[in-house]
């Protein structure tokens, strides 16, 4: 396959000429995209509402359309999964993308249209193997396969018709797949987009483990679960000794540097490479672009327009944004997009921060809100409320106050959430009072279930009782105390939980 290695990397190298165009010219290319999408969208129902067609400026479009959350959006969003057309967007719409829910529902879906099927999934991931490609000549990335493991989709029953589909948007995209793409690419669809984890994860070893793969696409919690399944089954040392070619993972969804020793054991090479991506539902919105990086190019010719929520209006219930070209360096900022699929001034909830100008690259810096998401579970603060309340309400507990953070992965454990809660009536039984805790959060967040099913990635959550007054001493330590300062529900770091918990061993 040395040939198909030289003529793909050909390819490939091609498009880093279009990429330098817009790092030239980034404000001139944001400018061209936003006049095209609301040109595109005035006759929509959403584009006549706010009467896109007399719009000439970016200034009265940020005037006359507000920012929306998904719980504005999502009337629109619902009628277009009934089958309606023509609302958000003039082309028809015959996938969404599913992932975890907000305070109103237990997933939400983003309609994905074909122009951002094109022009943002799937040019984002070929633009990933042209940047690769670009800082590694000598790859010989074509000579073998990628393994991408996908979620799975299936038909959208509330659509009458039964002609439109929702899923992961991983599955969206490898269902969309250009012939090319599915050449040099393993496994199979029919086991890449299997819905039982427990029967895809032996499914994907068994059929990956006979291939030359050269590199992976894929979130650190389900690649890691593959790589020791197939290091099991082979009675290998380490998956070089199945894969010895593998040179390269490309991934993203979740903070890396939690992972970067576990993979080190797991793939004992010096010249691995990890490439970092931020592609989501919304869109795909940025692609490390540097060796050795942490920092990732923002893709600005993708049909998606940006803007960008200041650090002291995030909490604001009526935000203002900025455009691209008014953001400043080291500055958390929430991310807005108005897309080719529909979604109009949508703040995703992601926080970034630019780390350059030019060209425009940026860090993801956590989400506007308390969550925990290591190993793409996404709880929300609102899920860990409504689960403690309901196990209260179950066990007769009253609380005073809770944290919880991820229990990461380390060799030979599997990964969970700890949580230290201060009751001022305790439960008769702290056992039970943790099954429901986890049973509420896997009901109304589908997310934390898919990682919970048979503790694939996650175990049963791990609760500490605390003693009364925990928090506020803690509080008062870090000179916290007063009605402005409180207790961090939820962290993706164990940095709140770690610091706790010692305080309570010192106390005894």
């Amino acid at each position: 396959m040395g040939l198909l290695n030289s003529i793909l990397t050909w390819v490939m190298q091609k498009r880093i000429h279009q990429i330098e165009l817009f790092i030239k010219y980034p404000h001139e290319v944001q400018e061209e995209l936003f006049k095209k999408l609301i040109q595109t969208a005035k006759s929509t129902e959403f584009g006549t509402r706010y009467n896109f067609a007399s719009l000439q400026t970016y200034e009265e479009f940020r005037d006359r359309v507000p920012i929306q959350p998904y719980e504005k959006i999502f009337p629109y969003i619902e009628r277009m999964m009934r089958g309606e057309q023509n609302i958000l967007w003039p082309t028809e719409i015959k996938w969404f993308s599913k992932s975890s829910g907000t305070t109103n529902a237990r997933s939400k879906f983003i309609p994905v249209s074909q122009e951002a099927l094109e022009d943002c999934h799937l040019k984002g991931g070929k633009d990933l193997l042209s940047i690769y490609v670009n800082n590694h000549p000598d790859t010989k990335l074509f000579d073998g396969k990628g393994l991408a493991v996908g979620g799975s989709h299936q038909i959208n029953e509330l659509d009458p018709t039964a002609s439109s589909f929702y899923g992961d948007v991983s599955a969206v995209i490898m269902q969309n797949l250009p012939p090319w793409a599915q050449f040099i690419r393993t496994p199979s669809l029919e086991t890449a987009l299997m819905d039982n984890w427990e029967e895809k994860i032996e499914k994907l070893a068994r059929e990956t483990a006979k291939e030359n793969v050269t590199n992976i696409a894929g979130v650190p919690t389900w690649t890691i679960l593959l790589i020791q399944k197939i290091v099991a089954l082979e009675k290998k040392n380490n998956i070089l000794e199945v894969w010895p070619n593998l040179e390269v993972f490309f991934h993203g969804a979740v903070a890396f540097a939690p992972y970067r020793s576990l993979f080190r054991s797991l793939i004992p090479s010096d010249k691995m490479q990890y490439w970092e991506t931020y592609n989501a539902s919304e869109g795909f919105f940025g692609i490390q672009d540097q060796k050795n990086s942490e920092e990732m190019l923002l893709m600005l010719d993708y049909g998606i327009f940006y803007e960008f929520i200041t650090p002291e209006e995030i909490e604001s219930d009526n935000p203002k944004a900025i455009k691209l070209s008014d953001v400043e360096l080291d500055k958390n900022y929430a991310m807005v997009i108005t897309t080719n699929s529909g979604l109009w001034r949508y703040n995703i909830g992601d926080t970034i921060k630019f780390t350059s100008r030019y060209p425009y690259r940026i860090k993801i810096s956590g989400r506007t809100k308390h969550f925990m998401n290591a190993f793409g579970e996404e709880v929300i603060v609102e899920n860990a409320e409504a689960a403690v309340t309901k196990a209260c309400e179950f066990t007769g507990a009253v609380i005073d106050n809770f944290t919880a953070a991820p229990i990461y992965l380390e060799e030979g454990k599997k990964a969970g959430h700890e949580w230290i809660i201060e009751f001022k009536v305790a439960p008769l039984n702290l056992a039970e009072f943790s099954r429901i805790l986890d049973e509420t959060l896997r009901a109304i967040n589908s997310d934390y279930d898919a990682k919970r099913t048979h503790n694939l990635a996650l175990v049963a959550p791990k609760v500490h009782s605390a003693s009364v007054g925990t928090f506020y001493n803690w509080m008062k330590r870090r000179g916290k105390l007063g009605g402005q300062n409180k207790v961090p529900r939820l962290a993706n770091s164990r940095e709140y939980v770690d610091d706790i918990l010692e305080m309570m061993r010192e106390e005894g």
